[in-house]
């Protein structure tokens, strides 16, 4: 297989389709989470470049699946729903990306999460404020700057974005659409940037490229069994997903 990277043999070709496609059930399920299960994964047998150039086109396709399966009018409408949260975290990205230098990462993943980790925990414990509706202009300002700030700094924004839509109790579907579509950006500009870094190069890229099916075999196999839940079951899914997301990004910092 001359048109792939040197270190990829069928075998390893084969794991790594394998991981794609659990990480794929996961991301049907519950709608985040695949970045971390691929780079968790796919790192302890490839080298973290190569591993990040294979998560980043089946992360990219299955997002647009994700966003788009009740039709771009659907996925409009969640832009529009969250419209403050997306203008607040965009901002902060563009603030967080130029501070990258001042904070350790180990700091960063810390303050990601600790705080993520006591919300789920607390959760899945029984606590569910409702916050008034007269408030969640101000929440969504709030978590939006925290997710794009640590998005800018560390690329993970996936955690404080299922926390605001846990806490907004956002219904399932809902849920899974605005997911996808913020999921689907911050996909579209690490495969612009990857490229510009050198990371996806043609031979990565065709790597990357043969692990899209596989996603996508498992992202509709976790989608089937996320239309079998009702909304308490999706809840505590989601729950028990970000949980152990807050304590991976906790093993990060503590391994730094």
């Amino acid at each position: 297989m001359v048109f792939l990277p040197p270190d990829i043999g069928l075998g390893v070709l084969v794991a790594a389709c394998a991981v794609a496609v659990g990480a794929g059930v996961v991301k049907g399920m519950v709608g985040f989470a695949m970045p971390m299960i691929m780079i968790s994964l796919l790192g302890s047998f490839l080298s973290p470049e190569l591993a990040l150039a294979a998560l980043i086109l089946p992360t990219l396709a299955t997002n647009g699946v994700q966003a788009l399966r009740e039709g771009p009018s659907a996925a409009g409408r969640a832009v529009r729903d969250f419209r403050v949260f997306l203008g607040a975290g965009l901002v902060a990205l563009f603030v967080g990306a130029q501070m990258v230098t001042l904070l350790p990462a180990r700091t960063v993943l810390i303050l990601i999460g600790a705080p993520i980790l006591l919300f789920a925990t607390l959760q899945l414990a029984g606590w569910h404020p409702r916050p008034a509706p007269q408030h969640r202009t101000r929440i969504e300002m709030a978590i939006g700057t925290i997710a794009g700030f640590t998005g800018g700094m560390s690329g993970v924004w996936g955690p404080p974005t299922v926390m605001l839509l846990t806490t907004l109790d956002t219904p399932k579907a809902a849920q899974m659409r605005i997911q996808g579509v913020i999921y689907g950006l911050g996909a579209l500009a690490l495969t612009v940037a990857h490229v510009g870094s050198g990371v996806l190069t043609w031979k990565t890229a065709a790597f990357s490229a043969l692990m899209i099916p596989a996603a996508l075999l498992g992202m509709r196999l976790g989608l089937a069994l996320s239309d079998r839940f009702d909304q308490t079951t999706f809840r505590r899914a989601t729950l028990v997903v970000l949980l152990v997301a807050a304590l991976n990004l906790l093993r990060r910092a503590w391994g730094m």
